[in-house]
């Protein structure tokens, strides 16, 4: 009897006090309306009792709140949400609950009361160490609110994670070194650095187009990339996913690897996304992305689906490979079975040659140069 795969649950809090010029997520300014945010919680509470149903009974092993900004929930609606996936799920004696947070001391007073009702790693998305490029990321903290919410946090929480954010005009490898080195001063034992991408749609896309400021130029960019690497390893840090960071493998994001192992996760909240294994096989499910369109849907079927698809082979090994080339650990072979890879495959032997891919004959996986060009490689292996 094959046993089910362990189970992420993945809750989607839309609500901001600023709406960030480079984010292409679902997110809505927070306006206080307590009404609907009250609705909302309740919503997401019958989402994910109907979604166990579909499941079946699974080990929990990751609760993530994101967003958005969940961290200017009420603590006691985390709780609630929380109780209630450990009683629909069996929660593994290692579940780890993560929630995201952004370092206004508005927020930094709620990390105490987050931890007490079992908020056990906090992602604290710093982005910078500097004045100017905060301004420019239109974050609305300095740097000295981000250290003291990072120096909360790491006494509040058993595990801290700091997300930053490079290729930023004007930028320098000497600049970058530094702040990294500051950030790790702080106490993180993971660090997430990422590359500033221009989305299309944001605010950050329409300013590109007028002139106001040039994309990240791509020789500084991965000039910046290596530095990353080469400062964080100096550090105890393994680069064990391209953009993310620990000192040891218990400090690694259970969640994230939850998605990058291809395991099952219920996503429940306006806009979130999940995958579940049900008896019609690996299925892709939305949520409505607008907060009152997802409070009725959950009323009237309850479910907040907006499309729930299943994957055929092809599809389910596509995805696989495309999350599973990120980590260092790569993926097994068997699991993109559907697109006859394997170790003799043409394209395997000539990015091995090429030094892109590892030679391993169970496990597919990129090598760090591969990671430098990762979307070439996917792209090559997937054709």
């Amino acid at each position: 009897m094959t046993r089910a795969p362990p189970l992420g649950v993945y809750i989607h809090w839309p609500y901001c006090a600023r709406i960030c010029p480079y984010c292409d997520f679902n997110v809505f300014k927070d306006r206080g309306r307590s009404d609907e945010q009250a609705a909302l919680v309740a919503a997401i509470g019958e989402d994910l009792k109907a979604q166990a149903a579909l499941t079946g009974p699974r080990e929990l092993v990751s609760v993530f709140f994101g967003g958005g900004t969940p961290s200017l929930m009420d603590p006691q609606a985390v709780a609630d949400v929380l109780a209630l996936a450990r009683r629909l799920w069996t929660p593994a004696a290692d579940l780890e609950v993560s929630l995201e947070a952004n370092p206004t001391d508005a927020e930094a007073a709620r990390f105490e009361a987050l931890a007490k009702v079992g908020v056990s790693r906090l992602s604290l998305g710093l982005q910078a160490l500097d004045d100017a490029a905060l301004a420019f990321l239109g974050r609305n903290h300095d740097a000295a609110a981000g250290r003291r919410a990072a120096q909360a946090a790491a006494r509040a929480f058993p595990r801290l994670s700091l997300d930053l954010i490079y290729a930023r005009p004007g930028q320098t490898a000497a600049g970058w070194r530094d702040e990294l080195a500051e950030a790790i001063a702080l106490g993180a034992e993971h660090l997430s650095p990422y590359q500033l991408t221009i989305e299309a749609g944001t605010a950050f896309d329409r300013a590109v187009r007028r002139g106001r400021f040039a994309p990240p130029d791509p020789d500084l960019a991965a000039e910046l990339f290596e530095t990353t690497q080469a400062a964080l390893e100096a550090a105890g840090f393994t680069a064990y996913e391209v953009s993310n960071h620990a000192r040891g493998e218990a400090a690694r994001s259970r969640h994230n690897l939850v998605y990058w192992r291809g395991w099952d996760y219920v996503g429940a909240g306006p806009g979130a996304h999940g995958r579940i294994t049900t008896t019609a096989g690996r299925e892709a499910t939305l949520s409505h992305t607008r907060p009152a369109a997802y409070i009725a849907a959950v009323r009237e079927t309850g479910l907040g689906f907006a499309s729930r698809e299943a994957l055929s082979p092809v599809e389910a090994a596509e995805e696989r490979l495309l999350l599973g080339l990120r980590i260092a650990e790569g993926l097994p072979y068997a699991d993109v079975a559907a697109l006859e890879l394997s170790p003799r495959h043409p394209r395997v032997v000539e990015l091995a040659e090429l030094g892109l891919i590892a030679e391993d004959r169970e496990r597919l996986r990129a090598t760090p140069a591969g990671r430098l060009v990762l979307n070439a490689v996917t792209a090559k292996l997937a054709a």
